[in-house]
């Protein structure tokens, strides 16, 4: 629990108390003054809600964030383990995928680029 959510706590009980005096003695000053201690109380304790909200936030993501990175490298052992096992049950599958792999990038990085010419363009030799 954050100080400011304390302090404000305690001012909003303080101009409650102040508000209620003024109501009972029938003086305005003080309702008045009790009100805005009342409102600044609260803004405060908002004010420290917000903060403990936004470290709890943080805290969070930042667990967050080091579970995926101590858990990385179990999923990369994991997946290169089951690739490996996929091999070793079809061998010749896994060859033919390579290889139509392998033709395909071939294919994406041998083509000739879509640029047009300009009209009337003509290439003489």
């Amino acid at each position: 629990m954050d100080k400011d959510r304390l302090a404000g706590s305690a001012k909003d009980f303080a101009g409650k108390t102040e508000s209620g005096f003024g109501n009972l003695a029938g003086d305005t000053e003080t309702q008045i003054e009790g009100r805005a201690r009342e409102a600044a109380g609260k803004a405060q304790n908002l004010y420290g809600q917000a903060k403990d909200a936004a470290r709890n936030a943080s805290e969070a993501a930042t667990g967050y964030a080091k579970d995926l990175y101590n858990n990385s490298g179990d999923t990369f052992r994991d997946s290169s383990e089951m690739l490996a096992q996929r091999v070793r049950e079809n061998p010749i599958g896994s060859v033919v995928t390579a290889g139509a792999i392998g033709f395909a990038l071939a294919l994406l990085m041998t083509r000739p680029s879509r640029a047009r010419r300009p009209r009337g363009w003509r290439y003489y030799s």
